[in-house]
């Protein structure tokens, strides 16, 4: 966080004017893509090659500023950014383009988009924001939830799971002399013995319907993924996991959790009653922290919090506004890529740009 007052000092008082002198006057969102390309330094991650045989790559460090001011002005699409690029002199030099010509067309954007995908730029990027400006921050709390992601794609047929190695038995309690099934853990409960990668790896995340309650408590369905998220105080996104829609909140805690603990120190866990779980509890507890986890009552009662839990429980609504802000801001409503790991990469653009931009808003 010390780090931040002088960034945003040098922007505002070096780098503004310095690129107003070549480019004219900067708009306020032009301005807002210098800010978090400055603080992001998205280029230095991204490696280049250039082939002794065949065609050069085009400028991959370009494309990949693009991609962040193509999150920032919230484009529908990567023809959109292009059209813009061509148009507006100022953005073209602020991403690295000199000339109208030297813009790659569609389909190299494509490639390089999907080089990004594969290689997890924008999430390498990230974990590299929160490392240099919350690594020392002592968090008070991390608030922990899901939204939902709508896919530009059908649903993957499920495969029925075969249950032929399984052994028959009539329903009921096991005869005399007849040995009772093993009941096989549950994902919250391999997950407490798993890595994070193992965590990670085990989750669905190819593109089905999801269904979920609303604010008002109505139920909605939607085709496509789950972005489940930890923010700290501030609204910082901390980490990430997309998931398939149909994979219920509970299932990302735990690996959130170890991913969030690698990355910050924080105190307490706030979750909704989806999370309502004794190995989730038990787990924020082993790293030190303290759960917050409002009562389901699908077992019985609810089971109201003490006044002090229940005051520090409203901090979780800072999930909630950074939904709003990548939904309606940073393009997390304009998915227009398909496969798990393309969609990974169009949300972390935005998470990367959002995460710079709240973070220079704490200083300004």
């Amino acid at each position: 966080m010390k780090l931040l007052s002088p960034i945003w000092t040098a922007i505002q008082g070096y780098l503004f004017p310095h690129l107003e002198e070549s480019l004219g006057e900067l708009t306020d969102k032009q301005k807002q893509v210098v800010a978090v390309l400055e603080l992001a330094r998205i280029e230095k991650f991204v490696r280049m090659s250039n082939a002794i045989r065949g065609r050069n790559q085009k400028n991959r460090r370009a494309m990949a500023r693009a991609f962040v001011a193509k999150a920032v002005y919230n484009f529908s699409s990567t023809r959109a950014l292009i059209d813009y690029l061509k148009a507006c002199s100022s953005l073209r030099r602020i991403c690295g383009y000199e000339t109208v010509g030297a813009i790659p067309h569609e389909a190299t954007f494509s490639r390089a988009f999907a080089e990004f995908a594969a290689t997890e730029l924008p999430q390498r990027v990230h974990e590299a924001l929160i490392e240099s400006h919350q690594k020392e921050r002592l968090v008070g709390h991390i608030s922990r939830d899901s939204t939902a992601i709508e896919g530009n794609e059908k649903p993957a047929k499920r495969s029925p799971e075969s249950t032929s190695d399984k052994p028959k038995r009539g329903r009921g309690r096991p005869r005399k002399g007849e040995e009772a099934p093993v009941k096989e853990p549950n994902r919250l409960e391999r997950q407490s013995r798993m890595t994070l990668e193992e965590m990670r790896d085990d989750l669905p995340k190819n593109c089905d319907r999801g269904t979920k309650k609303n604010s008002q408590g109505y139920k909605e369905s939607w085709n496509g993924f789950k972005l489940h998220v930890d923010c700290a105080d501030g609204q910082i996104p901390i980490s990430c996991i997309l998931t398939s829609a149909s994979v219920h909140d509970s299932q990302a805690a735990i690996p959130l959790t170890a991913m969030t603990a690698g990355r910050v120190t924080n105190l307490y866990d706030l979750m909704d009653a989806a999370y309502d779980a004794e190995a989730i509890r038990e787990y924020s507890r082993a790293r030190g922290h303290v759960p917050l986890i409002d009562s389901n009552p699908r077992r019985g009662e609810k089971v109201e919090m003490d006044p002090a839990a229940k005051e520090r429980y409203k901090e979780r609504t800072a999930i909630e506004r950074v939904f709003g802000r990548l939904k309606e801001e940073f393009g997390g409503d304009q998915v227009r890529v398909r496969g798990p790991a393309k969609v990974m990469a169009h949300l972390m653009f935005g998470i990367v740009a959002l995460t710079a931009d709240q973070l220079l808003r704490l200083v300004m």
